[in-house]
């Protein structure tokens, strides 16, 4: 698979994109292969786009540091179209409001998030992808203000903290049902 170490895919270059199963099989082989995990195929054309569209799919071990959209605030909504996924948001220490299950075969399969609050998500399925869509343009300065509590990708605390979110999520759903 060529350059399968990219954050993202390249966009459609015709007027219409239709958003397909190709698109999808292809975001995953990417997302399986990449060190991240996972994988970004925008359907918008360009950075400086008002309106981001785009399919994200992730594997079980990517890790999505917490951060949140405030300067510029940046509204997000995000649908399961494969697999499930665990999706948090965090208060300003850290510590996590809410942590639900969307599943695309679940009651639950998308939220819609207004701008500024942290948020987080680990894909709990193989093959996860999402489609998503966020407020533009993208300027990589300030698209993201990562939550400071929260480990760098790829230090090496980042695993450990997964697996404290995977276990707050656990016991947040037995204590569910």
């Amino acid at each position: 698979m060529p350059n399968a170490s990219r954050k993202a895919l390249s966009p459609p270059v015709d007027d219409l994109a239709l958003i397909s199963r190709r698109y999808v099989e292809t975001a995953i082989a990417y997302s399986r292969e990449s060190p991240r995990r996972r994988v970004i195929q925008p359907f918008h054309r360009t950075a400086a786009d008002a309106l981001h569209r785009m399919l994200n799919a992730m594997q079980p071990d990517s890790y999505v540091r917490p951060h949140r959209h405030r300067d510029p605030p940046k509204a997000e909504a995000w649908i399961v179209l494969h697999g499930a996924l665990a999706f948090f948001t965090f208060d300003e220490q850290g510590a996590v409001r809410e942590c639900v299950r969307l599943s695309a075969d679940g009651d639950a399969f998308g939220v819609d998030l207004v701008p500024g609050v942290y948020h987080g998500l680990l894909a709990l399925e193989a093959d996860t992808v999402l489609y998503e869509v966020k407020t533009g343009p993208y300027r990589e300065a300030d698209d993201k203000a990562f939550a400071p509590w929260a480990p760098e990708e790829g230090s090496p605390d980042a695993p450990a903290y997964m697996q404290q979110l995977l276990a707050i999520y656990a016991e947040r759903s037995t204590r569910a049902r």
